[in-house]
């Protein structure tokens, strides 16, 4: 099985899609995965550009999606209404797989088993995966209460984001171990970022003082391999996804980040390429 590294656009969104893709093939990523601004012009360039690298460098360069609505106060027919549009639009442009920020933390347990089933159904009509990103403010949002949906819904796609299961149980998931077992299964994608009980992002994961979170984090993504390994998947994607302000702290005052988010990312990957070789 191969281990594919995937570049964010988060935090590149001053680049144009040539400028950015350019700078993903020169530092050795895999593919992209990408929250479309609203610009037409943006995504002409980059589905061409796309086309072009899987045409002459890369054809197996791995292209996902994301699915991130707006947050604005709706009913949840409106908000249903408004995912449809916005998946149909993503299924459209072919990628290989969508990473969508689905439901509301808020909703009621059946209003987001409704936004799941329109992805399912959007999933199935298009032949192209919906995976769910673990992620404060989706149904996704806290382990115990998300092992519901995967009970109505045992196929179901996830993309493991745990940093989000940490600050919202204010823990490091220690005592939950058996719960966390229990999703291993059903993820499809990792997105490599260390967090805390207090922050979704850690300033720098190579630092001494947070060996044991890396730790941590790096055992659970290990689990998620050797499953991958277990079901004989041909490929494990991960997306290294340090982020900018405001999940990078900052020097007050002076606004600087206290790192830099490109950087980080690709020691990340170099990390995880050594640590899977």
């Amino acid at each position: 099985m191969k281990t594919k590294f995937i570049c964010t656009y988060w935090g590149c969104e001053a680049l144009s899609a040539k400028v950015f893709l350019a700078k993903v093939l020169e530092a050795g990523y895999d593919g992209v995965e990408i929250n479309f601004p609203d610009d037409p012009t943006f995504i002409a360039e980059f589905m061409a550009e796309l086309a072009t690298i899987r045409s002459n460098r890369k054809p197996d360069f791995i292209f996902i999606a994301q699915q991130v609505l707006a947050q604005q106060s709706e009913t949840v027919d409106a908000y249903a209404q408004r995912l449809s549009q916005r998946l149909n639009f993503l299924t459209s442009l072919k990628p290989d797989a969508i990473n969508s920020h689905t439901g509301k933390d808020y909703f009621e347990f059946a209003d987001n088993v409704s936004m799941i089933q329109i992805t399912e159904n959007i999933a199935l009509e298009s032949g192209i995966p919906i995976w769910h990103e673990i992620h404060r403010g989706r149904f996704s949002f806290h382990l115990r209460t998300l092992l519901r949906y995967l009970e109505l819904f045992p196929n179901l796609g996830l993309v493991a984001d745990f940093s989000h299961f940490c600050v919202v149980s204010e823990s490091d998931l220690s005592d939950q171990l058996a719960l966390l077992n229990q999703v291993f299964p059903s993820i499809r994608h990792i997105h490599a970022r260390v967090g805390f009980e207090q922050s979704p992002q850690l300033t720098d994961p190579f630092a001494p003082e947070w060996e044991q979170h890396l730790k941590t984090y790096t055992n659970w993504w290990r689990a998620i391999h050797e499953q991958h390994l277990l079901d004989q998947k041909t490929h494990l994607t991960i997306t290294p996804e340090f982020g900018p302000f405001p999940y990078m702290p900052q020097q007050p005052y002076s606004q600087m980040p206290l790192a830099d988010q490109w950087d980080l990312n690709c020691r990340m990957k170099n990390y995880l390429q050594a640590y899977f070789h």
